[in-house]
């Protein structure tokens, strides 16, 4: 592959380019190194992620908030 194609693709060794034909050309690109799915399998194993509703979110978000800089307030010595 000529290097100024390589270049406009921000391609370097190992990197992984995707094509496709679109009438008499060829299109191509570079790939992503993971897809969502890889991603999805390094954070959380075949377990499938529990939805939460909007409401439900804020409330675990307020929880764990709480929780996190509670202790970090009880943590700090008394002046």
């Amino acid at each position: 592959m000529p290097a100024e194609v390589r270049k406009v693709l921000g391609a370097e060794p190992g990197s992984i380019l995707e094509w496709e034909r679109d009438g008499d050309k060829v299109v191509v690109r570079r790939a992503g190194k993971y897809t969502f799915d890889d991603i999805h399998r390094a954070l959380f194993g075949d377990k499938k992620v529990k939805r939460l509703s909007f409401k439900a979110m804020n409330q675990a978000k307020a929880r764990y908030a709480s929780e996190r800089y509670l202790r970090s307030v009880e943590k700090r010595p008394v002046r």
